[in-house]
């Protein structure tokens, strides 16, 4: 993980950017952690954290003892539940301060199911991210050769596999439409793209001016922090 110097905070429902380059899928809870430090450790109160789709459960270390939660079928969660069978939460309504869904829609049928349990479940803040999918798409469509992951088709039967894909634009509307829906706070937008040399991401700028396209084009993830009114 290579993540650059954080970014000033925007106003609320603004989007900024961080520029981080995640080596392992450990790499981006970590990295989430340290963004979004004050939603998993407020100082000064006690927190619940749920962690929907905890997979290694890294954010674990980032809690207070006793304060984490993690679901998924991984060995390392708390509760062991597979979300695309059953994307019903077994918690009652706003029984955690925090809850967190990071990379883990894109995975389940359910989607919008999932999602309504996570509001559902949360009292105080909800962190979603989502993957630019175009972007893991866009050297391999215009090469006209390889394959996208998650995706494809492969001989045998995958363990795991993307059921959405989806654009930067797209992800942002649906989070946008989300907050709307539920009437929640967007505390913060950010899009996340891979740190390049200052003389390439100036060429883009220049060649893409229109910054809807070029997050398209060039931001591999979008995170969202939530909070509850």
């Amino acid at each position: 993980m290579s993540p650059a110097a954080p970014t000033t905070a925007p106003p609320t429902g603004a989007l900024s950017t961080s520029y981080v380059r995640f080596e392992t899928r450990q790499d981006r809870p970590r990295f989430l952690a340290q963004c979004y430090a004050e939603a998993l450790r407020p100082a000064g109160a006690p927190v619940r954290v749920l962690d929907v789709g905890c997979d290694k459960a890294v954010l674990r270390e980032f809690c207070p003892p006793g304060s984490y939660v993690g679901i998924d079928l991984s060995p390392e969660a708390d509760v062991r539940q597979d979300l695309q069978a059953d994307g019903t939460l077994p918690f009652p309504d706003r029984s955690f301060d925090t809850v967190t869904c990071t990379d883990v829609l894109e995975h389940l049928e359910n989607l919008h199911q999932v999602f309504d349990e996570c509001v559902r479940v949360t009292r105080t803040h909800l962190l979603i991210t989502l993957p630019n999918n175009w972007n893991s798409a866009r050297q391999r469509l215009r090469r006209g050769r390889g394959a996208i992951a998650h995706y494809g088709l492969p001989l045998e039967r995958p363990v795991d596999r993307h059921r959405w894909f989806f654009s930067f634009s797209e992800a942002e509307e649906f989070l946008r439409g989300q907050a709307a829906r539920h009437g929640l706070e967007i505390r913060e937008l950010r899009a996340l793209e891979k740190p390049r040399p200052a003389l390439v991401r100036a060429a883009r700028n220049l060649f893409t001016p229109d910054r809807q396209r070029y997050r398209n084009l060039y931001a591999h993830t979008l995170a969202c922090l939530y909070r509850r009114p």
